[in-house]
């Protein structure tokens, strides 16, 4: 028997490609740990940047089945890759691979046999509680198992076979009444390169605040164009040094955009991917019972929008913290916000009005102000323009504030910034049109007295302002002023108490 595989097979897709891949990786390792004597039916492989070879005499089931036991196994009930050589991996990766198959592939329980639940604990940073991972441990798992791709005889099957979510996530059968012809088949041969997709692929927890239990894990497909630069690039060291909180996202951008620049240029010369295919799986209403395939985007990687993503990666990082009976990991909202408008293409700021629709989200926004204020200062806008209308709004908010502290000295009462800003959020929600933006912006920032940057550059806010296209641009813009405003009180205080020195007023930007 005699299997050829190539990149250029016009019937594969991005997952077929990274199963070929996936093949690629699992048969290199084998190569460098068995010899062809050992293996049945004299197994034996030619491997090319582009191109997979396998040939072998007698049984087909026999050899394919030593071949999948070979490359899935099992150590301590946690899935192991040959092709990773995950076995030598520290336990934080063993983990993170084991869950996310789990989570993402292989979550129906026909799939897999169980010995119970496990836990783990171990350090993520230094100086914190540790974290406890609790897993399922297996016992076995269908990538163990040749006998779908064989016949009775023990012959590789000649008619298409049936795909199964868990080769292929979301190919269900649509109608259950017409399961047999409303499946999907593949070949024999593309099946079994399906089943090495699992290698090649990468898996990210999700914590999103946005979806909810929506989004709850992510499967990353590369876009593979060289079988072995891309093994090489995957089996990088790097990759196994990094431990449980690297494998954390905040959403289906933070996932995609996190692997797309995981290994820049500073570590290997080329990086092969530039492209990569994100699946999120969660729950739904009318599935609570499994997770269910709930949003896919082609996430592509840019100069600018791999420049913003790292600006945003250092400033809005994600957290460990201390709970009461181990440490847990908090995603960043903003983050989330910001990374799904970079991998699909928008500005990194836009819809911020449309989805922070609660004051609990906007709390959530706001407990990272730091961060926004300093992304503002460091991201690569689109226009300046736009840079200079959070700083024209800062000042607006700078000025009503310190009006407010004189209002409140005045009456000898603590000044209530908060239901000012609540007063501004709310103002800006009801603004449905871009008529109720111009005039509700337009008031407020006129009560501002001394606006230097407005005074500046008022020609190049008209179309934000006044322009029937860019109205919601400059809505999400001015709630993004709000919540990356940082006040200081002792500035304020000084200003209020001495109005006349406007050149030395702070207007916290």
């Amino acid at each position: 028997m005699k299997l050829t595989f190539n990149l250029s097979n016009p019937h594969f897709t991005l997952l077929h490609r990274a199963g070929l891949a996936g093949l690629w990786m699992s048969l290199k390792q084998l190569e460098e740990e068995t010899q062809v004597s050992n293996r049945p039916g004299q197994l034996s492989w030619e491997l090319t940047p582009r191109e997979v070879i396998i040939q072998w005499n007698g049984n087909d089931f026999e050899v394919l089945d030593w071949l999948l036991k070979e490359s899935f196994q099992l150590e301590d009930g946690r899935i192991c890759l040959r092709g990773l050589d995950s076995k030598t991996m520290p336990i934080q990766s063993q983990l993170i691979l084991h869950q996310g198959i789990l989570g993402t592939l292989l979550q129906h329980n026909k799939t897999h046999k169980s010995s119970g639940i496990v836990s783990k604990s171990f350090s993520i940073e230094p100086e914190k509680p540790e974290f406890v991972a609790k897993y399922k441990s297996l016992t076995w798992y269908v990538y163990q198992d040749a006998k779908n791709l064989c016949d009775k005889k023990g012959q590789l099957l000649t008619k298409p076979v049936k795909v199964p979510g868990w080769l292929n996530p979301g190919t269900t059968v649509r109608h259950t009444a017409f399961s047999a012809d409303t499946s999907f088949e593949e070949p024999p041969e593309a099946a079994f390169v399906l089943l090495f997709a699992a290698v090649a692929c990468c898996y990210y927890t999700i914590r999103s605040k946005l979806r909810d239990k929506r989004a709850q894990y992510a499967l990353v497909v590369p876009e593979i164009t060289d079988l072995e630069t891309y093994a090489n690039w995957r089996r990088n060291p790097k990759w196994r040094e990094e431990g449980y909180k690297d494998f954390f996202a905040s959403g289906l951008g933070d996932a995609g955009l996190k692997f797309l620049t995981y290994i820049t240029e500073d570590v290997i010369q080329y990086r092969p991917i530039q492209r990569c295919q994100v699946l999120t799986l969660g729950t739904v209403a009318w599935a609570t019972q499994q997770k269910t395939r709930t949003d896919l985007h082609l996430v592509e990687s840019g100069e600018r929008i791999e420049k913003n993503y790292k600006v945003c990666d250092n400033l809005l990082g994600d957290r460990v913290i201390a709970g009461k009976e181990s440490a847990f990991i908090s995603n960043s909202f903003a983050r989330e916000l910001v990374t799904e408008n970079l991998a699909r293409g928008k500005h990194w700021y836009s819809g911020i009005a449309d989805n922070v629709t609660s004051n609990e989200l906007f709390q959530k926004l706001t407990y990272e102000r730091g961060g926004l204020n300093q992304m503002i200062q460091e991201v690569e806008w689109d226009r300046e323009s736009e840079k200079l209308f959070v700083k024209a709004c800062h000042e607006a908010i700078g000025y009503n504030h310190r009006e407010l502290y004189k209002r409140a000295k005045d009456k000898g009462e603590v000044p209530n910034y908060e239901r000012e800003d609540t007063k501004f959020r709310t103002g800006l929600a009801r603004c449905k049109t871009a008529v109720s933006f111009r005039e509700f912006i337009t008031d407020y920032l006129s009560r501002a007295r001394f606006m230097p940057t407005l005074e500046e550059n008022w020609e190049q806010f008209m179309d934000l302002i006044m322009g029937a296209k860019d109205w919601k641009k400059g809505r999400d813009l001015a709630l993004l002023a709000l919540a990356s405003y940082k006040r200081s009180n002792r500035s304020e205080k000084v200003a209020a108490e001495e109005p006349e020195d406007e050149d030395e007023i702070d207007f916290g930007v």
